[in-house]
């Protein structure tokens, strides 16, 4: 967590909350936050620049400033939060951007895993990390000819080659469960052995899923809240993950979960099998 519907959800509350704020001084207590320049250098940058526009690549959150983009990935545990300069500092928060009407923009992050970086205005897209994803789970970046094509090349099991968010970007444990239920599809099966009929069910659920979950929100799993301090509402739409014991909607067998990719993975025995 939180993945792409909550960190789209994350950047809609932000374009409410801060688009037009102009920074005023920026506080980092935990210096390995930002990956680039020098932590020195982050904050004499960001003094003075206007908040623009919050984009999203992925995971990947872009601050259009007035001279730079600033990518923010939240890994496992970040999050933003919007309070008064006045409020007290909660537990975990290492970086806060304080805007010029008394408010400020906080990160917070109890595993400290996520990354801040600036780079050339304009260029945020060619960042390491955002450079090397696939296309967005929407039409028609998301080529249903181009995804067949790719998968009758991978002689490995479906469900990794879902995360690793080059065939398509923004999907994480969560919703590659819930497409490959929706798509009766086991997450062992091996991608090359696919049917067209499989690909095509599959390639749609990827798109319905994520637009659901964008729809609701995300998924409020443990501690994911979006910027606006609401939980996401999608958990109550899910089909497979977190239902280990619990009946398959279809055929009433209980869900299971097995480790594919050292990852917890939740799937239906009986709807979902694998075959050559």
């Amino acid at each position: 967590m939180p993945e792409l519907p909550e960190v789209e959800t994350v950047r809609k509350g932000l374009v409410q909350l801060v688009k037009g704020k102009e920074i005023s001084n920026v506080i980092v207590d935990w210096g390995r936050i930002i990956e680039s320049p020098e932590v020195d250098e982050f904050i004499h940058t960001l003094v003075g620049q206007t908040i623009l526009d919050v984009d999203r690549r992925g995971k990947f959150l872009i601050f259009k400033l007035s001279h730079h983009d600033m990518i923010s990935h939240l890994r496992m545990e970040g999050k933003f939060e919007y309070h008064n300069q006045t409020d007290d500092i909660q537990k975990h928060t290492h970086v806060r951007f304080q805007f010029t009407d008394g408010t400020e923009l906080r990160y917070l992050d109890v595993r400290k895993f996520g990354r801040l970086s600036l780079e050339p205005k304009g260029l945020g897209q060619e960042y390491k990390g955002i450079k090397k994803l696939g296309p967005e789970p929407v039409l028609p970046d998301f080529d249903l000819e181009t995804f067949k094509q790719q998968l009758k090349k991978k002689h490995r099991a479906i469900k990794p080659l879902l995360l690793d968010q080059t065939l398509v970007t923004g999907l994480g444990n969560i919703y590659v469960d819930e497409a490959l239920y929706q798509s009766c599809i086991h997450p062992e099966q091996i991608a090359s052995k696919l049917t067209d009929n499989e690909v095509e069910t599959l390639h749609q659920a990827i798109i319905d899923v994520l637009a659901t979950a964008v729809e609701a929100g995300g998924t409020t799993i443990r501690t994911y809240k979006n910027a606006l301090g609401d939980a996401g509402h999608f958990q109550v739409y899910l089909s497979a993950y977190g239902k280990q014991g619990e009946p398959c909607k279809r055929c009433g067998h209980t869900i299971e979960k097995i480790k594919v990719a050292q990852r917890g993975t939740h799937f239906c025995p009986i709807c979902q099998v694998t075959h050559d």
